[in-house]
């Protein structure tokens, strides 16, 4: 994954200055907070919070309904493979 390096803070910075976290987010919609100098937090707008977690349910429905067709299109198999 391709970050700005605009958006890193060191965690440290992050600690001693979270109003520039804030800022960063306010500016860019996000933030990544370094962790021993790797990503390790990403800091969003509340709403951007929203979307993401709006379409990992999405995504999760979907995975759910693909499971839910295998197992109707193949129950004879698994029953007749539980035996």
């Amino acid at each position: 994954m391709m970050v700005n390096t605009n958006y890193l803070v060191p965690m440290t910075e992050a600690n001693q200055n979270f109003s520039r976290v804030v800022r960063i987010v306010d500016e860019s919609g996000l933030a990544v907070i370094l962790k021993n100098n790797k990503p390790k937090y990403v800091v969003v707008d509340f709403d951007e919070y929203d979307n993401i977690a709006s379409a990992m349910q999405m995504r999760k429905a979907i995975i759910d309904g693909i499971a839910d067709n295998i197992i109707d299109e193949n129950m004879e198999a698994f029953l007749e493979l539980a035996k």
